[in-house]
């Protein structure tokens, strides 16, 4: 009877001023019994009523203001107090604190219930402010979807987090998930694997020994161990990471690869791709995170000198030629080719790239997962790439000569082509090319500019300290007297904020445009040392150069660059 009162005294405010007529509000009454909506919220989408004079007439009859939330501005909503479940189950948004009063934006001001139950949880006495339903609904959708893609990973619990688990698991394996011994594995999985996000982790591994279990992160490109197990847990912690990752948990003699999708919230998901591989005493899983916002960190994240900076972009804007990344695994040639992809990628453009595997997903790229089994290979791909007329193609990794041949065919027929070669240097990546069979004179034709790149980790801002190295020792570490006029190096110390002392990497670079000079060299037959040389004499700085640079700013230590490029 209560609700009903509820819904009589809007009904007699719309009648009063002629929105409704008596016959209307006879029919209401037992229809809106049958709906589950809002009381407001039907008489706008099932009466055909307008929101607007609904929330001008409630105010106007009821006492409360009213407010355009289309005016709002959503940076004075409160941290803190965006209760998810209390929103919409009340169609109430807490808006702003006055005071202490917390006024809060609803459609019907009958509900009072819904203050009853701010004020509780939130602790504030509350005020109502009445507003158009319709923009309500955008409104609370809108915020909570911000809140969702800003989330906090340090908020998330693993035990809730079982519930949001992965995408659909197999349901006819009862012996892996079913059983109730194993939910404090399937917890303490997801304890490791937020520990790993939380962490900044790159890679996790989980190690079976003889006497022994290990799990081990690898964070800022260094393996540490981080927790030891049980070893009598080894195989269902195994069967558990098999199942999350779609593989099958009876197959333990051969390695699997397989893919996991861990949802933190409806908005928020993390992939990371699962290696399984058989040793001795059971299988090692090896998982890599694969985050997509590290290709949207642009271009000035990256690290790149001003000059080497340009040489990039410029090389981006030419509408044909090869751009190559060179540099060992783990080096972060994806990140570097995914961001100049994200430059690239616009509505006039037609971008196809052939991976193995797909690391980053980026929407507006047509991104194929190279399968050999099936018989897709990076030269199938490729072929199938040029007929169907691309502006931009990347290639994941050139491997043989068949795959080098098309690229360069590409890049000399009007397509810009990005890809990449497991090289220690740029100069090196001419002859690699050379000694797979490709002419030099198509080398020296289509390559436009080559990246030779290293990973090295960040000096913690808040701890690190200066370290006096004296002078002949910094001469016999390759600075220029020039470097040494004004020079400052810093070296790592450890703070609750980062690990021994660094937080976070930085791209070590060389940036080589090739020039005529550099053509001639190649179409010479001249080998790296010549092609070197000939860098070194146009001004371009080697990765040792480029590393002592980024010490000589602070940004890294000379052990750290010592450590990520040779003397």
């Amino acid at each position: 009877m209560k609700g009903h009162h509820k819904q009589s005294s809007v009904l007699t405010a719309l009648l009063k001023h002629d929105v409704v007529d008596k016959n209307m509000v006879d029919s209401i009454g037992a229809e809106f019994l049958q709906q589950s909506k809002p009381f407001i919220r039907f008489l706008i989408e099932d009466k055909n009523l307008n929101a607007d004079s609904i929330a001008t007439i409630l105010a106007r009859s009821f006492g409360y203001p009213i407010i355009d939330l289309n005016a709002f501005d959503t940076a004075m909503i409160p941290d803190g107090i965006r209760n998810e479940k209390l929103i919409r189950k009340h169609n109430a948004l807490p808006l702003f604190l006055r005071g202490k009063i917390l006024f809060v934006a609803m459609s019907d001001p009958t509900n009072l219930d819904a203050l009853e139950d701010i004020q509780f949880n939130t602790g504030f006495p509350t005020e109502l402010v009445l507003t158009n339903d319709q923009n309500l609904q955008v409104f609370i959708d809108k915020i909570l979807e911000e809140e969702s893609d800003s989330l906090d990973i340090t908020d998330i619990d693993a035990t809730e987090l079982a519930g949001i688990d992965v995408e659909e698991e197999r349901k006819e394996d009862d012996s892996a998930t079913g059983d109730k011994e194993d939910a404090p594995i399937v917890v303490y999985i997801n304890k490791i694997l937020l520990d790993a996000i939380r962490k900044g982790a790159s890679d996790l591994h989980f190690e079976p020994y003889e006497k022994s279990y290990r799990i081990r992160f690898r964070v800022d490109g260094i393996l540490t161990e981080m927790a030891k197990p049980p070893v009598s847990l080894a195989s269902r912690m195994a069967a558990r990471l098999k199942v999350m990752s779609k593989l099958d948990i009876a197959e333990r003699r051969v390695p699997q690869d397989g893919r996991i999708k861990l949802a933190l919230s409806k908005k928020k998901s993390i992939d990371f791709r699962v290696s399984t591989l058989p040793t001795m005493w059971g299988e090692k899983v090896v998982m890599r995170i694969l985050d997509s916002s590290s290709a949207m960190l642009g271009i000035e994240m990256l690290g790149y000198e001003p000059a080497q900076k340009q040489i990039y972009m410029d090389a981006l804007e030419q509408p044909q030629g090869m751009i190559l990344v060179t540099g060992p695994t783990g080096s972060g040639k994806t990140v570097s080719l995914y961001t100049g992809l994200n430059i690239l990628n616009t509505a006039e453009r037609n971008i196809s790239t052939a991976e193995d595997p797909v690391e980053i997903n980026l929407d507006g790229v047509n991104q194929v997962q190279i399968n050999v089994r099936a018989g897709l290979t990076f030269p199938n791909a490729l072929r199938s790439f040029l007929r169907q007329d691309p502006d931009i193609v990347m290639v994941g990794e050139i491997r043989d000569l068949e795959t080098a041949e098309i690229a360069i065919k590409a890049a000399q027929t009007g397509h810009l082509v990005l890809s990449t070669l497991h090289t220690n240097s740029a100069s090196e990546t001419l002859t690699r090319l050379l000694n797979m069979g490709v002419p030099s004179y198509n080398v020296a034709s289509s390559v436009s500019i080559i990246i030779a790149q290293r990973l090295a980790r960040r000096l913690c801002s808040r701890c690190k300290v200066e370290d006096v190295i004296p002078r002949p020792e910094l001469e016999k570490q390759g600075f220029t007297s020039e470097q040494l006029s004004e020079i400052k190096l810093f070296k790592p110390v450890g703070c609750d904020q980062c690990t021994g002392g660094y937080k976070g990497r930085v791209g070590v670079y060389e940036v080589i445009k090739i020039s005529e000079k550099m053509s001639s060299i190649i179409m010479e037959g001249g080998n790296s040392m010549d092609i070197a040389q000939q860098c070194q004499k146009e001004g371009y700085n080697n990765l040792r150069q480029s590393g002592l640079e980024k010490a000589r700013q602070g940004i890294t230590s000379l052990a750290e660059i010592n450590r990520v490029t040779t003397a």
